[in-house]
């Protein structure tokens, strides 16, 4: 690894940047389907969606103050605080879209 980030670094950067944020959209608008009755989610997914987020964020800021007390660059800060935040936006949208169409 250099010293520098090369064009490629900053891409693979930004483009988990752009998933995370993709992700997030998709498991806030599964959720507000939920909550609306149109989408078919558990009577605790509203609990789940506060109780996931401390935890969450915790990992992710020790994660990026690991990286940054060890010397890695800023996109290998970046990328080590939105690693965290995306393994539970990816379960999260996976596990909400194989749920469907609430029928009645």
């Amino acid at each position: 690894m250099g010293k520098y980030a090369s064009p490629l670094d900053l891409w693979r950067t930004g483009m988990e940047v752009s998933m995370l944020v993709a992700e997030t959209q998709a498991v806030m608008t599964l959720r507000m389907m939920g909550m609306a009755g149109v989408w078919s989610v558990t009577p605790s997914e509203n609990s789940r969606m506060v109780s996931e987020k401390l935890p969450a964020f915790a990992k992710s800021a020790t994660a990026a103050g690991t990286a940054i007390m060890t010397g890695k660059r800023p996109d290998q800060v970046m990328s080590a605080a939105v690693k965290p935040l995306r393994s539970k936006t990816r379960a999260n949208s996976r596990r909400l879209a194989k749920r469907g169409l609430k029928v009645k």
